[in-house]
């Protein structure tokens, strides 16, 4: 089955090309069926990029996905046009009456600021706490995990003394975990931060479950209220060339940036890139929507209980 997207979306066509089914909103009013109802809330500065690397994720099941495009209101967007903005994004104040099956917060590029120097991270911490009322399991992204991290449980992010950049190895610490159902022993994700999350903090709270980390990477992936709230620590989404675009834009900067790390062929930026991570981020996705959300969320949202952190 399809991903639902909005007409005209750009992310249609370039997922099309990749032989991705993806549906209209004309085309879905036919089908007599409910659909996962997914917002996601994006946060990255290249929302057009950020909006098809998760539809395509989206889109490798067997369910209808009704995806809904959500932006900060309180913070201007530089680099996605503003017709695009508001031909296909939302602000809350659109979606705070509605409730959803899931929901996405993407990473950021603001780990270096303080959360009270972010501008949005009010209105951030707002939603955040809607989301505990209003849908049932919320997947928080990178910079997303540590500042839902910090706001439902008070754990902080913690710098790293150099940035943490390339394809890591993890291994899964719950091995009967839906999440990680039908993963093999090791698997590979991609990370781009300079900021972490300290283990010791996370175990100290018998609501957090550890599921996979890496020795080299930290903690991949953290679960809470029976998976109604996940954090991960990583960038499962990204696409083939992401981190080589990153490393050339800072290269032209002449910002300090190392190769990242088992990433092109040989370690050598002049080679083509290794692609590691495909098979585990459209796995992770699968089984976030199948298990998760398609087996969990009550048919009729209104029914949907909060979530006491």
């Amino acid at each position: 089955m399809p991903i639902k997207v909005p007409n005209n979306l750009p992310a249609i066509k370039i997922l099309e090309k990749e032989n991705i089914f993806v549906m209209s909103e004309n085309r879905a009013t036919t089908q007599d069926i409910r659909p996962l109802k997914i917002l996601l809330l994006n946060l990255m500065p290249k929302k057009i990029e950020t909006e098809t690397q998760f539809s395509r994720l989206l889109s490798n099941t067997a369910l209808q996905i009704e995806l809904e495009l959500l932006m900060p209101k309180t913070h201007k967007s530089n680099n996605t046009s503003m017709e695009h903005l508001q031909k296909f994004y939302k602000v809350f104040d659109d979606v705070k009456n509605e409730r959803f099956d899931g929901c996405i917060i993407t990473g950021a590029p603001v780990e270096h600021l303080d959360y009270k120097e972010v501008d949005y991270f009010d209105e951030l911490c707002e939603i955040m706490e809607w989301t505990k009322t209003n849908v049932f399991s919320t997947l928080h992204i990178c910079w997303g995990a540590q500042a839902g991290l910090k706001y439902h449980y008070g754990i902080e992010k913690i710098p790293l003394d150099k940035k943490l950049f390339g394809i890591y190895k993890h291994t899964v610490e719950e091995q009967n975990d839906r999440l990680f159902r039908g993963f093999d022993d090791e698997f590979y994700i991609p990370h781009s931060r300079h900021t972490t999350i300290d283990r010791k903090d996370v175990e100290k709270n018998n609501k957090l479950h550890i599921l996979a980390s890496s020795k080299l990477a930290g903690i991949h992936s953290i679960s809470a209220n029976h998976k109604r709230q996940i954090f991960v620590l990583g960038h499962a989404e990204y696409d083939k060339y992401t981190l080589r675009d990153e490393y050339e834009r800072d290269m032209a900067k002449n910002l300090p940036i190392v190769i990242p790390k088992n990433y092109f062929l040989d370690d050598d930026p002049t080679k083509d890139v290794i692609v590691r991570w495909r098979a585990s981020a459209n796995l992770f996705f699968s089984n976030w929507l199948n298990y998760v959300l398609y087996q969990e969320t009550p048919y009729d949202l209104s029914e949907l209980k909060p979530i006491e952190t």
